[in-house]
């Protein structure tokens, strides 16, 4: 189970880049071109918080089941340092929680504007410091913090 759920949430992770980069891209083109807010750019809106949402429930289950969050809270010490039971058991989950709140915030606020204008903005701020969130917790196979794969094999 606790590898499945890792796989899952380990491909969905481009699933929510990707829809954030498209909410972003279409955020800033309607902004600068002043584009009016339209039945498409809502869906976008809604659907790049719903993929969110989504994988933010995959992971809360993985943090609960994965053995190395159990290992973190039953003997981590903070004198040891940075290592991966801190990245995993600490920062990613707490980062990522931040991210899906900013795009919790940015789309209802954003839905609830009244002029396209005010939309695009606010999709545009919130979705944008999200996904720079977001790029800076996840696990990059380069990345000194935690590392790992860009998709992980069944």
């Amino acid at each position: 189970m606790h590898q499945t759920l890792l796989n899952i949430h380990s491909i969905l992770r481009w699933l929510v880049l990707l829809s954030l980069i498209y909410a972003i891209f279409l955020s800033a083109k309607g902004f600068f071109l002043k584009v009016n807010f339209t039945k498409l750019h809502n869906t976008i809106r809604h659907w790049t918080a719903t993929i969110a949402h989504i994988q933010l429930m995959l992971g809360i289950l993985l943090y609960t089941q994965s053995p190395m969050t159990i290992q973190f809270f039953k003997y981590y010490d903070f004198s040891e340092g940075w290592n991966e039971a801190l990245f995993f058991g600490l920062f990613h989950i707490l980062v990522m929680l931040i991210s899906i709140v900013l795009i919790t915030i940015g789309s209802a606020s954003a839905k609830r504007k009244k002029n396209s204008q005010e939309k695009f903005k606010t999709m545009l701020i919130f979705f944008s410091l999200a996904l720079l969130l977001i790029l800076i917790a996840i696990p990059w196979p380069f990345s000194p913090l935690g590392n790992r794969p860009l998709i992980r094999t069944f």
